[in-house]
């Protein structure tokens, strides 16, 4: 049986990003395992489907026949996050139609709704003129760099109450960033009570070497982990420093965190079950991975799951 401490580090916690590399499902898969991934044993750790605005309507074509008709079946709708394009007043349009046509609550065609959208800002400037244009009820995420000291960029959405967004990979090696940057990243993140996700890289539950890609001749990279991502977010907003969040980011072995009905123990440090929920829902809110399944089985490996 699963502890409690684990469940909710890890509820609603992976936004499927099929659609994306390196697994790049074309729109009818991926739309058809996000379908089965909400009814499997693990719904419970699956976030929202993650579709970029310009492929809205592939998407409506391809998901007719899996979405949940909500008066029928009594589900919940499917959550969806739509990744901006060059054209804000354009993508925000997009959504707004798609919205009426599948939000509305006596919708015939499919019950799903976009609530967040992703967008990628490199100056406080390109934050202020999105948010000029957003509607209340869609949540912006900033996806900013961090390789610099992203204090004024984070400071800047604290400021207009939106959310953040850092890329912890790709597909090259250069594209990760180092543990000392994102550790400086999560903390300022605590400091400034700005919520944020992750996208890309994390696939695994602790930092290790792993391919890139799928194909056989990938090549490999270190990579961060998941758990030592949220956790560093968890023990950030209860006071950990950035010297050693990096430490806590670097960990690689399963046998150095615990989790029990009253919390989980990294070493020496502990935050207690009640922290954990309040960084999941006021700090830590998710990552993309474009895996739902390769998350699931590797907790399984470590013997979390």
């Amino acid at each position: 049986m699963m502890n409690h401490s684990l469940r909710d580090l890890l509820s609603g916690l992976i936004d499927y990003a099929g659609l994306f590399p390196p697994a790049a499902l074309d729109m009818p898969a991926a739309a058809r395992e996000y379908a089965e991934y909400r009814e499997s044993e693990y719904r419970w750790a699956l976030g929202r489907f993650v579709i970029p605005v310009a492929r809205l309507d592939e998407f409506e074509r391809a998901a007719e026949d899996v979405l949940p008709d909500g008066a029928r079946e009594g589900k919940e709708f499917w959550r969806l996050s739509a990744l901006g394009g060059g054209d804000l007043a354009s993508d925000l349009n997009r959504i707004a139609d798609f919205n009426r046509k599948y939000a509305a609550s006596d919708s015939s065609a499919g019950v799903a709704i976009i609530d967040t959208i992703e967008i990628k800002a490199e100056q406080p400037a390109d934050i202020e003129n999105a948010m000029r244009l957003a509607p209340a009820k869609l949540m912006p995420y900033f996806e900013i760099p961090i390789g610099a000291d992203p204090t004024e960029l984070i400071k800047k959405i604290a400021e207009i109450e939106a959310r953040a967004k850092v890329r912890t990979g790709v597909v090259t090696v250069e594209a990760f960033p180092s543990s000392f940057n994102l550790a400086r990243f999560i903390k300022i993140c605590a400091e400034e009570d700005v919520p944020f996700k992750a996208t890309a890289g994390l696939h695994h539950p602790l930092r290790s070497v792993n391919k890139l890609t799928y194909a056989p001749d990938s090549a490999s990279a270190m990579m961060h982990g998941f758990l030592n991502v949220f956790l560093a977010a968890a023990f950030a907003q209860n006071g950990m420093d950035v010297d050693r969040l990096v430490e806590l980011l670097e960990e690689k072995s399963p046998e150095a965190f615990k989790f029990d009905s009253g919390g989980v123990t990294w070493r020496d440090e502990m935050v207690v079950r009640g922290q954990v929920r309040n960084t999941r829902s006021l700090l830590a809110i998710a990552f993309g991975s474009c895996s739902f399944e390769e998350p699931i089985e590797d907790l399984k490996k470590i013997g979390l799951l």
